[in-house]
């Protein structure tokens, strides 16, 4: 089991756009470390290797933030074509760090019905 798999399915953000360009020039920008760099921020994939890829299809890579809390997320890219020679570009960014399945705490006082009571 995955940290993903804790959390609700909905956690997830979902991004379409419709790109001018064809799907293979797409594939380039998202793929080739040289270009990837010139629109992705400095340091924000946590590995420069992608998770999975289907070539021409998807990328999954893994991100972190770079301020507190520092939390990971997978980043995966999706292009497919559109009628006018275009591409549809699908972005879905999903937690994917154990902090964020871990139970909340409990309150110190939920035991004893008189200290409910006097919080």
């Amino acid at each position: 089991m995955t940290p993903t798999d804790d959390l609700p399915q909905d956690s997830a953000l979902v991004f379409d756009y419709e790109l001018d360009a064809p799907p293979e020039k797409v594939w380039r920008a998202i793929s080739i470390p040289a270009l990837r760099d010139q629109w992705l921020p400095d340091g924000a994939l946590a590995d420069t290797e992608p998770l999975a890829a289907t070539p021409g299809v998807q990328v999954c890579y893994r991100m972190r933030e770079t301020l507190p809390p520092c939390l990971a997320s997978i980043v995966t890219f999706q292009l497919s074509p559109t009628a006018d020679g275009g591409t549809r570009l699908t972005i879905i960014h999903a937690p994917d760090d154990a902090r964020l399945a871990q139970p909340l705490p409990q309150a110190a006082n939920d035991a004893w019905t008189g200290f409910k009571l006097a919080a």
